[in-house]
């Protein structure tokens, strides 16, 4: 029960940055579960949790979405997911936990950085953005971050960012949960008992972070977030190196 508990906060936790920012659930998600459930069977947990706010999220206003942007995007987050899970399906735990780590410390510390005045980029780049979109999302669970990195210098909207981020999140999300059903990686009954606390404490989140929204700095609240993955990610390296 402390275990199902802890992974429903962490869940609750999670759906919150994500319904604030439109990514990184995973960044925060994946790193606390994994010191109370494996790497795969958190993966697995949380693709439930990840894809029922993907969708409340993604569904809000699909109006405002640029199609053109997704559909770039997607044949590369195909390709992406396939390498990825012959990479998680093979690599070894603590091989796993450092990379993890190593991912999620350096996401946190470019967040940190100063960055300069975001320039239109070319909409090819949308091909490796894609595909490494969907190689961390398997093997991670976070395939946020390179969509956020290509749309956020696309000269998009507010509106239509949050958005397309949320058109390619779920699309990004679902690959992954086909993928995993097809594995077996999510065909382990435990994860679906944990699912019944973990999916309604994630939806939760959501909606707190609807009424949260108009009242806080999104920039304020990404750098909270990258530091807290600085954090988690030296923590995950050191667990792997021991």
């Amino acid at each position: 029960m402390a275990e199902t508990a802890a992974l429903a906060g962490i869940a609750f936790l999670g759906a919150l940055i994500f319904g604030i920012t439109g990514f990184g659930a995973a960044l925060v998600t994946i790193p606390l579960a994994t010191h109370f459930v494996s790497l795969k069977f958190a993966l697995a947990l949380f693709v439930l949790v990840d894809l029922a706010a993907a969708l409340s999220v993604g569904l809000e206003n699909p109006k405002n979405a640029v199609r053109a942007e997704w559909t770039r995007l997607v044949p590369m987050i195909l390709a992406g997911t396939a390498l990825g899970v012959t990479l998680l399906v093979n690599l070894p735990r603590d091989t796993g936990m450092l990379l993890l780590g190593l991912f999620v410390l350096g996401f946190g510390v470019y967040t940190l950085l100063p960055h300069g005045r975001s320039r239109v980029i070319a909409p090819g780049w949308a091909w490796l953005a894609g595909l490494a979109g969907g190689i961390t999302s398997t093997v991670f669970g976070a395939g946020g971050p390179p969509y956020a990195i290509y749309l956020s210098q696309r000269g998009l909207t507010k509106e239509q960012y949050r958005a397309t981020m949320g058109f390619a999140t779920m699309t990004s999300i679902s690959v992954r949960a086909v993928a995993f059903t097809l594995t077996g990686i999510l065909l382990v009954p435990d994860v679906w008992q944990k699912a019944l606390a973990a999916v309604p404490a994630g939806l939760a989140g959501i909606w707190v972070a609807r009424k949260m929204f108009v009242r806080i700095s999104r920039d304020m609240l990404l750098r909270v977030v990258a530091a807290l993955l600085v954090v988690s990610g030296i923590s995950l390296i050191s667990r792997a190196a021991l």
